[in-house]
């Protein structure tokens, strides 16, 4: 994938919202009623103009190098989680699930880790597993 869009009712709200969460966010562009945000080598698109009502299931998996740190920012916040791992909802309830990069199966190249100052990021042997079984080794 190349990005996820977030329904919002405001954009400067939500570039708030997602800046204090995340310290190193970089806002790539903005026009009209759509601003797009950098969060690492990741991409996140704002459309302004919530059409749909928030609901239990749709939700996105955002993949950060540290999913404790990710849970205590959020608790500082005052950003409930819930779910069985690390699940929140933006103040337009948009439904994240936070995922520790260690436990997921997709892989950085060497120069994006060495780039994002990653390098000792290691997965974790499920991860690891998972890989292997679909004839990738890392």
């Amino acid at each position: 994938m190349n990005h996820i869009a977030l329904e919002v009712d405001d954009l400067d709200e939500a570039l708030e919202f997602w800046g204090s969460i995340f310290s190193d966010l970089e806002l790539r562009s903005r026009s009209g009623s759509m601003a797009f945000i950098d969060m690492g080598d990741q991409f996140l698109a704002l459309a302004a103009g919530r059409t749909q009502p928030p609901d239990k299931e749709r939700h996105f998996g955002l993949v950060v190098d540290d999913k404790e740190a990710m849970r205590a920012r959020l608790k500082e916040l005052g950003i409930r989680t819930f779910g069985r791992g690390l699940d929140f909802q933006d103040p337009w309830g948009n439904l994240i699930q936070v995922v520790d990069y260690r436990d997921v199966q997709f892989t950085k190249t060497d120069e994006v880790l060495r780039a994002m100052d990653l390098e000792g990021l290691k997965k974790s042997d499920r991860a690891l597993e998972e890989l292997r079984a679909k004839g990738i080794d890392s």
